[in-house]
């Protein structure tokens, strides 16, 4: 029996980090809905991202920005996803259904008819580097919607989460700076600097802490 909105000792069935911020006014089954969707759109991002920065060959320093951005994405998944858990929530099962509800739109290869594209060994796709850079700035800007719709969904209601999503946030903004930075330049032939300095190594999110993923 549950009396004042207490949950009983020893009950599994309900959770007190869920009560409280309902109590607060958060809905948490659409903030879990929210969560596996931007998650996917992370873990996606990572993959694509893979793929992209294969094909920045002798752009070496756009390559490392690419590759920092790309670990922080993963961490970021491996960040919010134990929340997702902890609101009662599940990834989904099959990794084609969660790629599939995945938050941002698919971050393709240029010039490959949406990822459609097949080539047999030694044949090369005709891509120029801000074509590529342009992808890597729209993808992070819908990271930066997601993650700020987050923030403003548990602002002052669910601190964890909210935390966990400023701290994702904080290194998207980073992000799109990156790119608006090398896109302008390489595109434009404009200076406009996002006051970027190399990581400490490959990854390392500062906000998120990714140093354990790194595998040069």
């Amino acid at each position: 029996m549950v009396q004042d909105g207490r949950v009983p000792a020893g009950d599994v069935s309900r959770r007190v980090g869920v009560e409280v911020i309902e109590a607060r006014g958060v809905d948490s089954k659409l903030l879990v809905e929210k969560l596996i969707d931007a998650a996917g759109a992370e873990f996606t991002t990572y993959y694509y991202y893979t793929i992209l920065r294969m094909y920045l060959a002798g752009h070496e320093d756009y390559k490392e920005i690419c590759e920092d951005a790309r670990l922080e994405d993963r961490a970021h998944f491996e960040l919010i996803t134990p929340r997702i858990y902890e609101l009662g929530g599940s990834l989904p099962f099959d990794i084609r259904t969660f790629a599939d509800r995945a938050g941002c739109p698919d971050a393709y290869l240029p010039n490959t008819n949406n990822g459609k594209l097949t080539i047999k060994p030694g044949e090369a796709v005709e891509v120029k580097p801000a074509q590529i850079l342009e992808v890597l700035l729209e993808a992070e800007r819908c990271a930066i919607r997601t993650w700020s719709e987050i923030c403003d969904l548990t602002f002052g209601k669910d601190p964890r989460t909210y935390d966990l999503a400023a701290r994702i946030l904080n290194e998207e903004v980073e992000h799109e700076a990156w790119f608006i930075e090398l896109l302008s330049k390489e595109r434009d032939g404009v200076v406009r600097p996002s006051g970027h300095f190399r990581r400490g190594e490959p990854g390392e999110a500062p906000y998120s802490k990714n140093r354990g993923f790194y595998n040069p």
